[in-house]
């Protein structure tokens, strides 16, 4: 079993099943971590394989789609685990905008796996000998602006709401940064762990410095079933279960979040319709209800009707109107024009593909971009006509503090 990755020769790949593994994040060495955690399953590496700087533009998808091919369409793997993603896997985070650069694409090689009551490593190469460290906190963390103060953001916001009273469009998502500096290197597994502890529900991310949690599936693929969950519609959790109650009935009946969630699941429609030979999307949002907000959720399922891998299905659908706007080429303009700043891989789509094109992507929410003993964090909302800035900056503050619980603990 080999799998040629760009180098003079095949290099062995090789699945075992192994016992079970406990907290897979506990499992990584301090160098280059990749992870996909929910509910304590899914997806560790470290080490390199294989890694690509996708290029810019609109084929971005598809140049990522051949690379992939390339190398990992070779690879023949003696099964022994039968379970999803057995083989080589990639893990990936595009930019949201796709004429900016850093999006990347990274084949580790060594992946630790649990799903179903199963966990398998698989090793691509000589096994990579694994340095591991204990995990240091990063001391005092001192916050400043990012491109923007608070009162700026606040401008475009209202700025932005004022072009859609006017009837340019019908929704623009805005984001906004702010710079994280710590006493020492941030160790990205003790965010890892902060995360996948306090945010069980969502995705705990990690792909080339870029960490997160996303509670927004974009796309999951396996077979050609696929299933997506939308979220659009957001408010902050209560001081209590009476005031989580009473928010959560007001996110339900207001009017400005129902038509952003509405602008949302069309999209999503939309966009998986022509894909698939079945799709289904429920006639009401849910509450999904997080440690730090509530959003209204909508669980999208299909089959598809070509067999497209997921990343095909990943290029279809982003950008969706929660994290862009509605109509999506408008707001991206508009975005460009009022936001201010490069998002980077804030709000694209982060995940893994396997050689088989199944795999899993979210869209990077709540989330940051570490180096050395800084950070980036991200955090947004949608804007609609009649959104108030002051209460579109609390609820991105409230956005923040995911990152920030993980920096400081």
């Amino acid at each position: 079993m080999s799998v040629a990755l760009g180098t003079t020769r095949p290099l062995p790949v090789r699945t075992t099943p192994v016992g079970d593994p406990g907290d897979l994040l506990a499992s990584l060495p301090r160098t280059t971590p990749y992870a996909w955690v929910r509910n304590g399953e899914g997806l560790v590496g470290w080490g390199e394989a294989a890694r690509v700087a996708v290029p810019p533009g609109p084929g971005r998808f598809v140049w990522a789609r051949q690379w992939l091919a390339t190398v990992l369409g070779d690879a023949h793997v003696d099964d022994a685990v039968r379970a999803p993603a057995p083989g080589p896997v990639a893990f990936g985070s595009f930019t949201f905008d796709e004429d900016a650069r850093g999006s990347v694409l990274v084949v580790p090689r060594a992946v630790l796996a649990r799903r179903d009551g199963h966990a398998w490593l698989t090793t691509i190469g000589e096994a990579p000998l694994e340095t591991f460290s204990p995990v240091r906190t990063p001391g005092r963390i001192s916050y400043g602006d990012g491109s923007l103060s608070a009162p700026e953001w606040e401008h475009v916001v209202a700025r932005a709401a004022r072009r859609i009273r006017d009837g340019e469009l019908e929704k623009v998502v805005l984001a906004r940064d702010l710079l994280a500096t710590a006493e020492r290197p941030i160790d990205v597994r003790l965010l890892l762990t902060r995360l996948a502890r306090r945010y069980p529900e969502c995705y705990t991310f990690s792909v080339a410095g870029l960490v997160g949690a996303t509670p927004e599936l974009l796309i999951r693929r396996t077979g050609q079933e696929i299933e997506s969950l939308v979220l659009a519609g957001t408010t902050p959790r209560g001081s209590g279960p009476a005031d989580d109650l009473a928010r959560g009935a007001a996110l339900f009946a207001s009017a400005k979040d129902r038509h952003e969630h509405e602008c949302a699941i069309a999209s999503v429609r939309d966009t998986l319709a022509p894909l698939c030979s079945a799709l289904m999307t429920p006639d009401e949002p849910e509450l999904l209800m997080l440690p730090n907000v509530q959003h209204l959720a909508s669980h999208v399922t299909g089959r598809l009707a070509d067999g497209a891998s997921v990343l095909d299905v990943v290029a279809a659908m982003h950008p969706t109107a929660a994290v862009g706007g509605t109509p999506t080429g408008t707001a991206i303009e508009v975005i460009r024009e009022l936001e201010g700043m490069d998002r980077a891989g804030y709000a694209g789509p982060v995940g893994w593909i396997d050689a088989n094109g199944d795999g899993e992507w979210g869209i990077a929410l709540r989330s940051g971009l570490v180096q050395g003993r800084r950070a980036r964090l991200f955090a947004g909302g949608g804007i609609m006509g009649d959104s108030d800035p002051a209460a579109e900056l609390a609820e991105a503050q409230a956005k923040f503090r995911v990152m920030q619980y993980a920096l400081e603990g």
